[in-house]
């Protein structure tokens, strides 16, 4: 081969080789972009299920601003609610003469449906027999933004009879009622503090077999106090 050809065959092999780079290089560039584009897409998918859990969240968090019902919405009447939950109704009778407070808060928040799709939080299953609902945020800590007290029409004898539907307190003293209520499947006795006691603010008319149901499953060993089968009030009607 003459020197001629030689250089041009160099040339050649050159020029291919730098062809075949330039192929090598698109397609990393190529490769780089798919891969850029998948990040991007994970990211704002991860942003949007972030926000999406964030939102959920958010909704489990009362924060509208109410102020504390005036007793006289209670009218000084006997109320008759139904919880429509998710285990079966129970029937309630409200005594809004014994305690129109508390029957005013609760009558107030369920006509707004404050308490729809909340979970019943709590079961006690020695020395007292409670279930304990109305916190929205199913932690024990939740309430409607608002306290109110004293207590009312406490048992003198501290004896909660089977039945009794009674407000619960978040602190020590006797102002601190809100929307978490509890209600007794069977008979106990809660000795009186400093506050006097516990508001007994109605009666279960109807349903203490589905509330015996709920004990006899006993509490969530994963996640007591709560009780080991859901309660979810889907919905509470008064008149």
């Amino acid at each position: 081969m003459s020197t001629s050809k030689r250089e041009r065959e160099t040339a050649r092999r050159r020029h291919e080789k730098w062809l075949a780079r330039q192929e090598e290089l698109r397609a990393q560039r190529r490769r780089r972009r798919v891969v850029a584009g998948a990040v991007a897409g994970t990211l704002v998918l991860v942003g949007a299920v972030a926000l999406a859990v964030s939102m959920s969240r958010s909704g489990t968090q009362d924060t509208a601003e109410r102020t504390v019902p005036d007793p006289s919405v209670a009218q000084g009447r006997t109320w008759t609610s139904t919880l429509d939950t998710s285990v079966g109704t129970i029937g309630l009778e409200l005594d809004g003469a014994a305690a129109p407070q508390a029957v005013a808060s609760f009558v107030t928040l369920a006509q707004e449906g404050y308490f729809d799709d909340t979970t019943c939080h709590r079961l006690t299953v020695e020395g007292i027999f409670v279930l304990q609902c109305g916190d929205p945020t199913a932690t024990g800590q939740g309430g409607p933004g608002y306290s109110f007290g004293p207590v009312e029409n406490a048992p003198a004898d501290d004896v909660y009879p089977a039945g009794t539907l009674a407000m619960a307190r978040l602190g020590g003293d006797g102002e601190s009622m809100g929307s978490q209520f509890f209600l007794v499947y069977a008979d106990s006795t809660i000795p009186a503090d400093a506050a006097g006691g516990y508001t007994v603010f109605g009666q279960i008319t109807d349903g203490m077999d589905v509330l015996q149901a709920v004990a006899d499953a006993g509490i969530d060993p994963a996640g007591a106090p709560a009780p080991a089968t859901e309660v979810i009030i889907k919905g509470v009607e008064t008149q």
